[in-house]
């Protein structure tokens, strides 16, 4: 149970670090690499900017979670 819970905190560590990344800073970031800077007049760089923000926080949630499971689990275990 505590190699699951470690395994999946690491993927979901590595997702955070690719998704933060990805996001549009003020300079651009790495989005840009991909399209994203690009400016487009019927904003679908919005909407995908959007999308991004959505999952990034689905990300997180779930790497919040597994850092409390995980704790929980190593506390509790005897």
């Amino acid at each position: 149970m505590v190699l699951g819970f470690t395994i999946a905190l690491i993927v979901f560590s590595l997702l955070m670090i690719l998704l933060v990344l990805l996001h549009k800073g003020k300079g651009g970031g790495l989005s840009d690499m991909f399209g994203g800077g690009a400016m487009s007049t019927g904003g679908g760089s919005a909407v995908a900017e959007r999308n991004l923000d959505r999952i990034t926080i689905i990300v997180a949630l779930g790497w919040f979670a597994c850092i409390v499971v995980l704790g929980l689990v190593l506390k509790y275990k005897s």
